[in-house]
């Protein structure tokens, strides 16, 4: 039809003869039927967008599926353990936990991690303290542990889960350096990094276990047991059944 689709001419078929009409007729049906099909995609994809949710970070995309998955924060700062901080959350996701990591660094998303490592978070500590989490949890590392100690933010994210009787944790110097020095710490004990200035801060230190819980804190030792304690994370929020799966997928 004319104006409709201007690419079709006559002249392409080389005159105006019946045959040269009919070519022209089966291609213009051919093109209507292609566009009532495109049509009818874009409109079946504009109502099912709401399956899709932009997240933060561009590394990552999520369906309406993970709707009801455990939400958990990594927060990290200038000086944080990155070995701690890769194990947690790339365990933790491997579970399906929607895992955010959040700066404390004022205005900084990307943090210099104690080894040189630069990691970009997906958002910074005061936008994720509007958020319900399922799970805190805190890598080490110096001076890492003293931004997270630092952050009012952090802290009162970290209080909350405590009064909601929700779960938290922390590695290495982080237990003895943010809940111990917060009172976030429970009576039955805790672990950290085996070095006497985070020991002595330590009301019960706990010396012969990888990651221990006491009530809803789980805490551990360094990089070298970082794994371990991401996986008992990971059984704390999904089961046994699904660590064993985990586990034995990552060879552990």
């Amino acid at each position: 039809r004319p104006g409709m689709f201007p690419f079709f001419k006559s002249s392409h078929f080389g005159g105006n003869s019946s045959r040269e009409r009919r070519k022209m007729d089966l291609c213009w049906q051919f093109s209507f039927i292609m566009r009532n099909r495109l049509l009818a995609l874009f409109v079946l994809g504009s109502r099912s967008s709401n399956a899709f949710v932009s997240p933060s970070s561009s590394r990552r995309f999520y369906t309406s599926s993970l709707a009801m998955a455990k939400k958990v924060l990594v927060p990290i700062a200038e000086g944080s353990e990155e070995i701690e901080t890769t194990c947690i959350t790339d365990t933790l996701t491997r579970f399906g936990a929607e895992v955010t990591i959040a700066s404390v660094m004022p205005g900084e998303l990307v943090c210099k991690m104690s080894r040189g490592i630069k990691v970009m978070a997906d958002v910074n500590i005061d936008e994720a303290a509007k958020e319900e989490w399922d799970l805190i949890a805190l890598p080490g590392g110096m001076p890492g542990a003293e931004h997270l100690r630092d952050s009012v933010a952090l802290i009162g994210l970290l209080e909350k889960q405590k009064s909601q009787n929700k779960p938290y944790a922390a590695i290495c110097a982080a237990p003895a350096v943010v809940l111990a020095s917060k009172g976030l710490l429970e009576g039955e004990g805790a672990t950290c990094y085996p070095a006497p200035g985070f020991r002595e801060k330590l009301t019960n230190p706990i010396d012969d276990e990888v990651a221990f819980t006491a009530g809803k804190v789980t805490t551990s030792k360094g990089p070298g047991t970082a794994l371990k304690f991401a996986l008992e994370l990971g059984e704390q929020l999904f089961g046994k059944e699904a660590r064993d799966k985990i586990q034995s997928e990552m060879l552990v």
